[in-house]
């Protein structure tokens, strides 16, 4: 079965991120077509990028980035469950992001956003992130407004728009991780 990791991509005290992923993960808990696991950043704290050789190269020598790696190598596809911090994802998503790279290679992404502007910079910038390390996004998400589906900006109460844009997002994200499968399998055997 497809395996698709909803990753957390903020660690910080008082996070709404840990909602949003809740969110994200009951809704998937309904779904046949794969199955869906939270990944928590603050489960893998990593330091600022630490290896002596680049991530592309594939010789990693920390235990935290051996750790890292077999883990993210264990799914198909990815939700990204991203603040938005000053017109970018956070810190300590790129930098988990930035630890690896064959990892990621031939997979599909997913986003899921939130903030004052629902997320959106911060999906734009990670489209870019993903395209250089050979992730397919797929084209629908879910934006999330502080404004709007937060009550006093802490309680995730989503509109039924982002219910729909959510499931849009998890039907291309496991038909893009299913299509994939063949190239993922042609590269582990060369």
């Amino acid at each position: 079965m497809t395996k698709i990791a909803i990753i957390l991509g903020s660690t910080r005290p008082g996070r709404n991120g840990e909602a949003v992923a809740n969110w994200v993960f009951e809704k998937a808990a309904t779904r046949d077509a794969a199955s869906y696991e939270i990944i928590d950043l603050r489960d893998y704290p990593l330091p600022h990028f630490d290896e002596p050789m680049p991530p592309l190269m594939g010789q990693y020598s920390q235990d935290h980035t051996k750790d890292w790696a077999a883990k993210i190598a264990e799914f198909d596809g990815y939700v990204f469950v991203t603040p938005e911090y000053n017109h970018s994802t956070s810190g300590v998503l790129k930098n988990a992001i930035d630890f690896l790279s064959a990892e990621w290679n031939n997979k599909a992404a997913g986003f899921v956003s939130y903030g004052a502007t629902g997320g959106v910079r911060a999906v734009e910038h990670l489209r870019l992130v993903a395209a250089e390390l050979q992730m397919a996004t797929v084209r629908d998400q879910a934006a999330l407004s502080l404004y709007t589906d937060f009550e006093n900006f802490s309680v995730l109460k989503p509109g039924d728009h982002q219910v729909a844009a959510l499931e849009s997002m998890f039907n291309q994200l496991e038909a893009w991780s299913k299509a994939l499968e063949p190239l993922r399998a042609e590269v582990a055997v060369a």
